[in-house]
């Protein structure tokens, strides 16, 4: 419309000269006095310099990538590693930070995002079939893995017999917990915890079989183990809790989960689009950038073992 308005004021202004010069070759009686106002002028340079304008604005929106995230880890990631990878290629990220699960898919869904990263494919395919979404995840990225932490020792080898290890209490982190300590030969396995609904978490803590160290087992909740942790000899900890009390950077982790197939995929958290937009020109920086070499050495080297790159394609 614009280009329009441009053609249409340029052709007046070849009118008005065209009528100067044919009135000049007429009788001085008769003559015409022709003129184009400053204003009309200034009117046609507007309209040019306002649709060029517009353009490069379209340009500059064409090159921003939208990314709803989580705070921890996942806005440090894109600010900190994958925002200075994308320039290099030409892109401008914007990160949104949401506080809570729901909004990022959302307003993902509603096309207010380009993409979003904070979950595992376990939450995403839930929020498909309970909201009604079509998101997919494109890129796996990292995991947040349980690990050991102490304030007193310094290596797994180094914990006393007898000494006070604390787990999460909800089902799912009590068994991850358990597991862990099994992965790092502070139990010898669970015994019958999982089997007898008679015995707990705590219930190993007498079971010289599974437990020959003695270690007195306790359960809290995940988010107070952090807290507890002066008053423990030791704790399984939630990456996620384990970033927020910045035990990574103060008291790395003594050993972490170990992964297999089945498991990293369960843990990781990836990269979502909507539906139709997993070949885009966006997603397809995004991603390389997300996987690249920077972004690995950044979560190794910051995290120590608390983040761990898991980039994995969707399965």
């Amino acid at each position: 419309m614009k280009k329009v308005i441009r053609k249409i004021v340029t052709a007046a202004l070849a009118s008005a000269l065209v009528l100067g010069l044919t009135a000049c070759g007429a009788k001085a009686e008769n003559k015409t006095e022709v003129s184009v106002s400053n204003e009309e002028v200034a009117a046609a340079e507007t309209v040019e310099t306002s649709e060029s304008s517009t353009e490069e604005a379209t340009t500059d929106a064409d090159k921003k990538i939208v990314v709803g995230v989580n705070p921890v880890p996942h806005a440090d990631i894109l600010d900190n590693a994958v925002k200075a990878v994308l320039a290099e290629a030409g892109w401008d990220l914007e990160v949104v930070v949401f506080q809570d699960y729901v909004l990022p898919n959302t307003s993902l869904e509603a096309g207010e995002l380009d993409a979003n990263y904070f979950q595992t494919l376990g939450y995403m395919n839930g929020q498909n079939a309970d909201s009604g979404l079509h998101l997919v995840a494109v890129a796996g990225v990292h995991i947040e893995p349980m690990g050991v932490y102490s304030q007193k020792y310094a290596s797994l080898e180094e914990i006393p017999d007898g000494a006070t290890i604390g787990i999460p209490n909800d089902p799912e982190n009590t068994e991850r917990g358990l597991n862990l300590l099994v992965q790092k030969g502070l139990l010898n396995s669970l015994g019958e915890f999982g089997k007898d609904p008679n015995v707990s978490a705590e219930s190993l803590s007498d079971d010289a079989e599974a437990n020959p160290h003695g270690f007195k087992i306790t359960t809290l909740e995940a988010a107070s183990l952090p807290l507890s942790l002066p008053d423990l000899d030791a704790a399984t900890i939630n990456g996620n809790y384990a970033l927020g009390a910045d035990l990574p950077a103060t008291f790395p982790a003594l050993g972490i989960e170990e992964f297999d197939e089945e498991t990293s995929v369960r843990r990781t958290n990836f990269v979502v689009v909507k539906e139709g937009n997993e070949e885009s020109e966006k997603t397809k920086a995004l991603v390389e950038a997300i996987k690249s070499d920077a972004v690995k050495n950044y979560i190794e080297e910051h995290y120590k073992g608390s983040v761990i790159p898991s980039f994995i394609d969707p399965q």
